[in-house]
């Protein structure tokens, strides 16, 4: 059997393709602070061209441009991981003074409950009360220690986060450095033959990655917002904070959301006391995540990327089992651009002789 030669350039790509995927999948762990290195440069090139060209008529060395734009950029995460800090500020002293007679609450609750369906469960209130005077009670010398301490068990852990930590801000002033000139290299791989091809390809995809970017912030906000107004409205003191930060935070999908739902619980139950902080969570975290999986994510990001919210959901699921915590992160823009490859081979299979064969 005889192939064509545009069958061998197809078998060619696919196999290219195939051993991209398998390696991802192999190097998942080395490769996730070069992948969020990389998604972060392409988003944060736009601006660093900006800053170098139009603003300062290219006088601006493209290295100054870069370290001002990446400052911005972890000042900004910054700002956001410190939004826990007045949550954890006002939560301790909380959690030490009311957790006992917490416990003793829900015992008193839920045990007569349980009994009628004869499930004899109780909080061990005396356990709960050791807790809080061995661990809650203790000094910052006596916390410091605890700390060391499951950094030690907990090494390799420890020690893969501090590295991602350095390598992903030092990884990304090299890329915003030298990215033109990636782009460029990569361009010049492609067959002459193939280049407008290629070109008009890559202009779809990057215009359908820029709409997702915009989609995905427009999110945020709104749901920075939201959350922050719903949890100020069942009178919560954190509620800024908290409401921010889960909002923020749904850039990572289920993993944001489920941290904010955490703290808001804990911090209405040692604020309230009461059966009105798990209302609180069920209404505001409840009707938020409806409207962020029904409408805000398949409205603002699907719809401009050009995925159904079925595919935005699988895409989530399917990215997230194949590469963990990166397929996660990437499911979305890899999506799109397999989006835009999809549509023109359904094109080019409507115009073959094979579609129009009787």
């Amino acid at each position: 059997m005889q192939f064509t030669k545009t069958q061998k350039t197809a078998a060619a790509w696919g196999a290219i393709a195939a051993a991209v995927v398998l390696l991802v999948w192999l190097l998942g762990p080395v490769l996730t602070p070069f992948v969020v290195a990389s998604v972060l440069a392409y988003a944060l090139t736009p601006l660093v061209n900006k800053l170098d060209r139009a603003w300062f008529g290219g006088k601006l060395p493209r290295m100054l441009a870069v370290i001002v734009v990446e400052l911005l950029f972890i000042v900004s995460v910054l700002a956001v991981a410190l939004l826990i800090v007045p949550i954890l500020a006002k939560e301790i002293p909380l959690l030490r003074e009311q957790l006992p007679a917490l416990a003793e609450r829900i015992n008193a609750w839920a045990a007569p409950i349980l009994k009628s369906f004869g499930v004899d469960l109780q909080l061990d209130v005396a356990s709960i009360k050791g807790f809080v005077l061995k661990y809650l009670n203790a000094n910052i010398e006596d916390g410091f220690a605890a700390l060391l301490a499951s950094l030690k068990v907990g090494g390799s852990l420890a020690l893969t986060l501090i590295g991602n930590a350095i390598l992903i801000p030092v990884a990304l002033f090299y890329l915003l450095m030298d990215w033109e000139n990636f782009v460029k290299r990569a361009v010049e791989l492609v067959p002459h033959r193939l280049r407008s091809a290629y070109d008009s390809f890559m202009r779809e995809a990057d215009e359908v990655l820029g709409q997702y970017l915009r989609g995905q912030m427009l999110v945020m906000l709104i749901l920075a917002v939201y959350f922050s107004v719903g949890l100020a409205l069942f009178g919560l003191d954190l509620a800024l904070p908290i409401g921010v930060f889960t909002g923020l935070a749904i850039f990572v999908p289920y993993v944001g959301f489920g941290v904010g739902l955490v703290l808001a619980l804990l911090a209405g139950l040692l604020e309230f006391a009461s059966f009105k902080a798990v209302i609180m969570v069920a209404v505001v975290y409840g009707a938020g995540q409806l409207i962020e999986s029904l409408y805000l994510t398949p409205r603002l990001v699907g719809e401009r990327i050009g995925l159904h919210p079925l595919a935005v959901i699988f895409a989530l699921l399917a990215f997230g089992q194949l590469f963990g915590f990166v397929g996660v992160l990437i499911a979305l823009p890899a999506s799109a651009v397999l989006l835009v490859a999809i549509r023109r081979i359904r094109l080019q299979y409507l115009a073959s002789d094979l579609y129009k064969a009787k």
